[in-house]
Parts: structure tokens; sequence; C-alpha cells
């Protein structure tokens, strides 16, 4: 029990952090988004592209064996932070002298400057790394989610700044400068960790044949995510990237506020599992209902609203973007039920099946995407995106099902069911809005109204079908 209120209460610190990282977006981003164009953020979209491409690789998963480890070791640490500062210094040394080419490569010639001024960031995100695995190892994700959200909540005011004094795109390079330095000095504070001068081969080697393999796996998970950018830049153009770029980030706030801290959490608690496959399981099962009935309603939720957001939030200049708005949203809300899916797969040493299951996401994904931006614009792509996730999502829940030794239909119940919850309420506060049951004029009144219906509308869905999980939530 002690455990298990240690975890929630990680749980709890890590979302924190997002909802706060999220309202510090929610203000910065449309402030961003009225003052820059959409050529602009699809520049800046290709170029960090290459950076975080780089940076999966660079890393080579060591971080993560760190922990997973039974217990602290300053030579293992010293290891791998020696390991990822020279790595990342030879990249961003690469990236500078390589940028023309780069940039050419993702059909963005004019974003090469960019580029080079992006080079430095490899050794500002890698080299703190080890003081974020120390930090996770110790459930200290308090002490982290502090560092963050000064580090965001400081990036974005020197954005805001920055825009408002009229330098342009210059605020979004501010803004990802002061947010990594911030961060690189308070995670090394925050840990407490001082690297030494050890360096061991043999660890260096330990850590690599396990972080491998997980290096794999996100490198097709990165082809999946980080593909469309680079498919609309050669296909549709600079505009339509920035466009995507600014849709993607509205409709991934909530991922970003509840998906990633649990994923953070979820790796550390599984991997102390280890020993207990049954229970483990069981929660597999309870995380991917709770993940998906948090999630997915706010994902189909976009959609039902995204009318009315995309002019509140942005202004009626990109008004236009509604529909890869709600679109993108219904995509991320599909993909809802995995968000325990990947922590469970890396924590139980099945890097591979993520490998191969990966890359068969990331063709089919890719293929999709590509036919969709074929046929017709922003919109085609994201129909093809959405049809790709329903695919992957079964697919999905039939490798972990078997791994983790669970029925079928107790896994579907898990996933469809919460999923069609959410379905239900987006498509009452469409009806709602869009055919007009309650007449509501105004941007602003009609995404407060879809909110209040949505949310009266969820809870009696919830109250109907899930109390026994809410119950167990609550008492844990």
């Amino acid at each position: 029990m002690a455990q298990q209120r240690k975890t929630i209460t990680s749980v709890v610190w890590s979302i924190s952090s997002k909802i706060a990282i999220f309202t510090l977006k929610f203000v910065s981003v449309p402030i961003l988004a009225r003052y820059l164009e959409p050529a602009e953020l699809g520049m800046v979209a290709s170029g960090m592209i290459v950076i975080t491409f780089l940076l999966m690789f660079a890393g080579a998963g060591l971080t993560a064996g760190l922990i997973r480890d039974a217990t602290e070791d300053p030579v293992s640490d010293d290891t791998v932070f020696w390991t990822n500062l020279g790595v990342s210094i030879v990249l961003g040394l690469a990236v500078y002298g390589f940028a023309d080419p780069l940039a050419a490569l993702l059909g963005a010639p004019e974003a090469s400057w960019l580029l080079q001024v992006f080079s430095p960031l490899f050794v500002l995100y890698l080299a703190p790394d080890v003081a974020s695995s120390k930090l996770a190892r110790r459930m200290a994700f308090d002490r982290e989610a502090f560092v963050t959200v000064i580090a965001e909540a400081l990036g974005a005011l020197a954005a805001i700044a920055v825009v408002l004094a009229g330098y342009g795109i210059w605020a979004l390079i501010a803004q990802l400068y002061v947010s990594a330095v911030l961060r690189f000095i308070g995670l090394f504070l925050a840990a407490g960790y001082r690297p030494g001068r050890h360096f061991s081969l043999h660890e260096l080697k330990r850590h690599m044949h396990y972080g491998v393999r997980l290096v794999g796996a996100d490198f097709v998970g990165f082809l999946s995510f980080q593909s469309p950018i680079v498919i609309i830049t050669r296909m549709l153009g600079l505009p339509q990237a920035g466009t995507f770029n600014l849709t993607n980030r509205l409709s991934d706030l909530p991922n970003q506020i509840v998906l990633t801290g649990l994923m953070s959490v979820l790796f550390p608690s599984f991997s102390r599992m280890n020993e207990d496959t049954a229970r483990q399981a069981d929660v597999l099962s309870r995380t991917t209902r709770a993940t998906t009935l948090l999630l997915a309603p706010m994902l189909f939720g976009i959609w039902a609203v995204s009318e009315p957001a995309m002019t509140v939030v942005f202004g009626e200049k990109w008004a236009f973007a509604a529909p890869v708005l709600g679109l993108l949203a219904v995509a991320k809300g599909i993909m809802s039920p995995c968000g325990s899916f990947i922590p469970y797969l890396k924590a139980t040493g099945h890097a591979s099946v993520l490998w191969w299951f990966g890359l068969g996401r990331a063709i089919t994904t890719i293929g999709a995407m590509v036919l969709g931006a074929a046929w017709g614009d922003l919109e085609g792509l994201c129909i093809g995106l959405c049809i790709a996730n329903v695919g992957v999502l079964f697919a999905y829940l039939a490798v972990v099902l078997k791994i983790a030794g669970l029925p079928l239909g107790q896994g579907l119940r898990d996933t469809l069911l919460p999923l069609g919850l959410a379905g239900a309420m987006a498509v009452a506060v469409r009806l709602v809005l869009v055919e007009r049951w309650v007449p509501v004029d105004g941007a602003l009144l009609q995404l407060g109204v879809g909110a209040a219906v949505g949310g009266v509308v969820y809870l009696l869905l919830i109250g109907l079908t899930q109390r026994r999980l809410v119950r167990e939530l609550v008492r844990r």
C-alpha cells in the first residue's frame, strides 16, 4: 500500500506539472500564433525534427537502463553522462556543418540557418538526462515537476516578450533556449548530481545492450509521430506544415498533460513489479481503463468544439484550420488506450516487440498519410491518420494482451467501452452546437456551452458504467 500511495503521489505531481505547463501554453501559444505566419511555424517545426531525430539516437537509451537498475551506481551514472556529453558535442558540430543538405532533405532549404542556431541544443537536452533518470528512480517527480514548470514558464515569458518586441521567429528560438538552459541547471541541482571522473566500458556495454533495443523502438515511433511534418513540407509546402504544427500542438495538449506524466511514472512503477507478473497485468488493466476514461473525452471533445476553439484560442486568422484540429484530436483519441502499453512493454523487457510493432505502425501510418495528402490536402492526410490509428490500436491490443496473459474480452472492455463513452459524449456536444439543438451565438459562448454539455453527459455515462473503477481509484 505504501508503494501504491507513492506511485499515485508521483502521478499526481507529474500530471500537476503538465497542467501548469498546459496553462502556460494556453496563454502563450495563441499570442505567438497571432504574430507569426504559418511558414515561420513550419520552419521551426522542420528544424526541430532534425534535432529530435538525432537526440533519439544520441542517448542510445542509456538512461533507461539507469532507471531499471536495482541500485544507483556512481560509475554507471558517470559513464552514461560522459558518453552522452561526448556524443552531443559531436552531433552539434555535425548539424552545424551539414545544415544546408539536411534542410534540403526536409524540403525546407530556407530553414538551414535555423539548424545552425539549434545545434547547441544537443548538449542542453542530453547532458542532464542522468540527473533526470536519478529523480525518476527515486520517484522524486515533485522535484522534476518544479524544475520543468519554472523552465517552461520563463521560456514562455521570454517568447512573448520577444514576439511583442517585433522579432518574429526569434521568439520561438528564445523560448527553446531559455527553457533548455533552465532545465539543464535545475535538474542537476534537484538531483544533487555532480559528474565524477569514472568511466567503465563494461557499464557502457551493459546499458547499451538494453538501450539499443529501446532506441530502435523509439526510432520507428519517431517515424509515426514526426513524419507528418516532413510529408507535409515536401508535398504541400511550409505554410501547410505550419498550420499542421499549430493545430497539432493544440490537439496534443491533453496528451502532454496526462499521457506524458503518466508514462514517466508507469515505467519505473512497472519495472519494480517485474517479479510479480500477475500484479503487473492487473495494474495494466486498471491503468488502461483509467487513462482512456481521462484522455479520450478530452481529445474527442476537442473535435466536438473545434470550430469555436480555433476562433477563441487563435483568432479568426486561423479559423480555417478547425477541421484539421478536429481530425488530429480524433486520431490521438483513438490511440489513448495505448498510454499504458508502451511503458509496460519497456519495463517488462519487450523492446524487440516495440521495435517490430513500431515498424509496422510506421509503415502503415506513413502510407496512409501519403495517400491522404495525395488525395486531398491536410484534411485528407488527417483522415488517413485516423484510419491507420484504428488498425494500430487493435494490433497493439492483441500484442499486449498476449504478453500480459489477459483475456480478450477484458482487453476489449478496458479499451472500447471508454472510447465509446467518450465518442457518445462528443457526438452529443456536436449535435448541440452544429445542429443547433441549443441556439448559441458567439464562439466563446459556444465553447463554454460545449464544455458544459460534454461534462454533464460524460459524468452521467461514467456514473452508469464505471462506478466500480472510480471507487477503486478513490480508495487508493
